[in-house]
């Protein structure tokens, strides 16, 4: 463990949790501040990288199955290495809570669970209990992960050894538990045990959809071990530094005067080794 992170000895949900995760950029969140809202699409993302492998513009465009070589300016921005399209209204809403909560020190909704939320708390116990008997090893509790400036953390649900962690959902939807069980789609948790992964420099995290009501199926628990992966972590952590510095943007604009409201001179952005002391 790097001693650049800090293990919070919390249980989850409860005030000391909502309290430790207060101005801090979860892995629960991480999916959404990876979006890109007004990027290119999969077409013109294509061209893009046939150009920039070598390809002569003719060629990509037939490549990515275009008639005639595209003139979009985001695809003229992407081939002058700018970068093209913004984050979601959805993450750029979280960074501005996440600048009220870093100025206040206090959770923006004073800690409130729902009842999902507490659900899924309660269940948790059971789910590493079922994860513990499987593994034949024991998956121990690992409260709040947190950077030591506070700006990034996971809840990881679990340790295993030395070398990985856990994930646990407890879903009802029947869609969202058709997607995971019949279809083995595991994509929407990525981005978060990918965070898991890059907060705690451990080896590989197991996500697990916990329902208790098939437990006369035998398929109560669904286990997918998630490997790390380090291009997608590196891709990950600077789109994780420039959402921090939206968060802080907002926060300075929060701060300053009424009527001036500048836009905050960015700061410079931190490396890994500056967040993690030379290592996730």
């Amino acid at each position: 463990m790097n001693e650049d992170i800090q293990i919070i000895d919390v249980e989850q949900g409860t005030h000391e949790w909502h309290q430790a995760r207060a101005g801090v950029i979860t892995a629960s969140m991480m999916g959404e501040v990876l979006k890109v809202a007004g990027g290119l699409n999969d077409q013109q993302q294509a061209f893009v990288d046939a150009v920039l492998a070598g390809a002569e513009k003719k060629e990509a465009a037939k490549q990515a199955g275009y008639k005639a070589v595209p003139t979009a300016a985001g695809i003229q921005k992407a081939l002058d290495g700018e970068e093209v399209g913004d984050f979601s209204e959805t993450a750029k809403a979280y960074a501005f809570r996440l600048a009220i909560e870093r100025i206040s020190g206090e959770p923006l909704d004073e800690g409130v669970e729902t009842y999902w939320m507490k659900r899924g708390h309660e269940l948790e116990p059971e789910a590493r209990a079922e994860h513990s008997m499987r593994l034949g090893q024991e998956v121990v509790p690992a409260g709040f992960i947190r950077t030591s400036d506070g700006k990034f953390g996971c809840s990881a649900d679990g340790f295993i050894g030395d070398l990985g962690g856990a994930e646990y959902k407890c879903f009802v939807d029947p869609m969202k538990l058709k997607t995971v069980i019949l279809g083995h789609d595991f994509s929407e948790f990525v981005a978060q045990c990918q965070a898991g992964l890059w907060l705690s420099g451990r080896q590989w995290w197991d996500f697990g959809l916990y329902c208790p009501a098939l437990e006369a199926a035998g398929r109560q628990l669904t286990m997918k071990r998630m490997p790390r992966d380090e291009d997608f972590i590196d891709a990950m952590e600077q789109r994780a530094l420039k959402f921090d510095a939206l968060v802080e943007e907002y926060r300075a604009a929060l701060l300053a005067e009424e009527g001036e409201a500048p836009r905050a001179e960015p700061e410079p952005e931190p490396s890994a080794e500056g967040i993690f002391g030379g290592g996730a």
